[in-house]
């Protein structure tokens, strides 16, 4: 906003060319951080935030849009549409940071990341009523279950294509991994985009579909993958700074304010607890989901729809979704970690590995170093190394116990726990991990 009065920048096609790209990077970030294990059995209440509950939020929101900021209806619905769907890089970097309860956790992350298309037809909806009264509801209906269809099958397809361009090329230096994945995630959305998909849902399960799956180079591209995401989020709110002009904000604050008000404290409450009922979730669980319903980079990309088709009001929809993403990242951002200690939804301290090795810039190498997790019911538990039947060709290079490095040996006892890095080829990632993975585990992927 500081810079605004010193560049002049109103261009709202670029800002919303730019604003899909961030989208697509912070969504295939999310996408890979998220825990298919973990989803599976929170699909149900995730997938009714990301439907219903965004259509209930945005009319709610329409309702108090239409009489306090004095517009049609349909403007007022507009509005709703463009702020009524949780942002998924507000989520993934709080939720990320915080040990939330998995389940709490999860449900919030993939409902962020499915709800989007929603809100995106929903927006596409009222700019097409506005500007013809006679559009069909149920073509806007149809396209909406085609678009969430094609971006199913054309990110799960993706996906498998990613996995397997991403194991079986061989690149110059391990630093072109993470910028291959990238491109195929711009690809996946450019093509389900092409098709009348949904570009957005695509790109996300594809993220999940490759996080989840055996992958060379992980923590290269786990680790581009965060530094990037983070990097849009920061040029999202730069470019929201600047499309903003200060001098316009004094005669609307009051409106804007209300209306966050009313988004974090109804409207929000209103679609999680109607979306959530009979689904296992305690009164505690519901407020916090309520609570953690933030707003960030997506409405900021919505919010220039209107002011690319030259919708009446657009200015003043986009400096009220001005007050509502400053007011939550300020509020809501901020005050989540203390309201789940206050709830009782965490789990104490979150735990990650200090560490982490891999082969870099190795030319074409056929091998590279993994990390395996010896888990409870392991056959290498309390066993020595030189016990071990390993591959021709592998080695364990590093065993992290307690945060602590071990130099193996032969004479070297495997505990529960333990995290070991293994040179070895990549024709024999599958074999070695199969070696440590517990029996109950076996022909899982």
């Amino acid at each position: 906003m500081v810079l605004s009065e010193f560049i002049y920048f109103d261009n709202a096609v670029l800002a919303q060319l730019f604003g899909t790209l961030a989208l697509i990077v912070i969504l295939f970030d999310g996408g890979m951080q998220t825990k298919w294990n973990h989803v599976k059995p929170v699909l149900a209440p995730s997938l009714t935030l990301a439907t219903f509950g965004v259509i209930l939020t945005t009319l709610v929101v329409g309702f108090f849009a239409k009489f306090i900021l004095d517009v049609g209806w349909l403007e007022a619905l507009l509005f709703g549409s463009i702020v009524g769907s949780t942002d998924a890089a507000a989520v993934f970097a709080v939720m990320g940071s915080q040990n939330v309860k998995p389940r709490i956790s999860t449900t919030l992350e993939a409902e962020s990341g499915s709800n989007d298309p929603m809100a995106i037809i929903l927006t596409l909806t009222c700019i097409s009523l506005i500007q013809d009264p006679q559009t069909s509801i149920w073509g806007a209906i149809l396209s909406f279950v085609l678009q969430m269809g094609l971006g199913v099958i054309f990110g799960l397809a993706m996906g498998k294509l990613a996995v397997w361009v991403i194991n079986k090329i061989n690149l110059d230096s391990s630093g072109l991994y993470p910028v291959l994945a990238m491109g195929l995630a711009i690809l996946t959305f450019g093509i389900t985009a092409l098709l009348k998909g949904s570009g957005i849902l695509a790109v996300y399960i594809m993220g999940v579909y490759v996080g989840n799956s055996d992958l060379t180079f992980r923590h290269s591209i786990f680790r581009f993958n965060e530094g990037f995401a983070w990097m849009m989020q920061i040029l999202m709110f730069i470019l929201l700074g600047l499309l903003v002009f200060p001098e316009q904000l004094s005669a609307i604050a009051w409106q804007g304010v209300a209306i966050a008000v009313m988004l974090i404290f109804v409207a929000r409450p209103i679609g999680v607890f109607l979306c959530t009922i009979k689904m296992g979730f305690t009164l505690k669980e519901k407020i916090f989901i309520s609570w953690s319903g933030l707003k960030g980079a997506v409405p900021i990309v919505l919010a220039t729809y209107p002011m690319v088709a030259g919708v009446e009001n657009s200015q003043l929809i986009f400096n009220i979704v001005f007050f509502v993403v400053l007011i939550s990242c300020v509020v809501q951002g901020t005050t989540i970690s203390t309201l789940a200690d206050k709830l009782g939804l965490t789990q104490g301290e979150k735990v990650t590995s200090p560490y982490s090795f891999e082969l870099v810039s190795m030319g074409k190498t056929n091998s590279e170093i993994i990390e395996i997790i010896i888990k409870k019911g392991s056959n290498t538990i309390n066993k020595e190394i030189q016990e071990l039947v390993l591959p021709d060709g592998t080695l364990i290079t590093a065993v992290i116990r307690d945060d602590k490095i071990i130099t193996p040996s032969g004479s070297t006892t495997l505990a529960e726990n333990d995290i070991l890095y293994i040179l070895t080829s990549k024709k024999q990632r599958k074999t070695v991990k199969s070696i440590f993975i517990p029996q109950l585990e076996t022909g899982t992927v």
